[in-house]
């Protein structure tokens, strides 16, 4: 119901944009997140938005280079990349979940996408 789209190959420094669409679901209701795994990691936290688009949060690691935003009339939520590194190679994932702030656990979020890959090459 949630899918993950936008990832894709990109050279240090280079931008993209994912996008997080859902069906069956109205986005609106809920705190949409992304997490990213890399190749023997575990999942991590990136970044979060509240439902109105007012509140959001980052990883220390990606704060100042990424933005979490949504278009609920959409119903999509994207992040914005900008100054990829090497260290941000991972598998994306957006997920769903109907706490009442923004939370970086795993298990506040009941809902997953299938993730995209996004590599950035040195």
């Amino acid at each position: 119901q949630l899918q993950a789209s936008g990832g894709g190959l990109v050279q240090v420094g280079g931008s993209l944009r994912l996008s997080c669409a859902a069906s069956g679901r109205t986005l609106s209701s809920y705190v949409i997140a992304w997490f990213r795994q890399a190749p023997a990691k575990e999942r991590e936290f990136v970044a979060a938005i509240n439902w109105n688009g007012d509140s959001t949060y980052y990883a220390d690691s990606v704060k100042g280079r990424f933005t979490i935003s949504r278009d609920n009339a959409k119903n999509t939520v994207y992040l914005q990349m900008n100054s990829l590194k090497p260290e941000d190679t991972a598998l994306y994932y957006c997920a769903a979940g109907r706490s009442r702030f923004v939370a970086v656990s795993i298990p506040s979020y009941a809902y997953w996408g299938q993730g995209t890959q996004v590599t950035v090459s040195s």
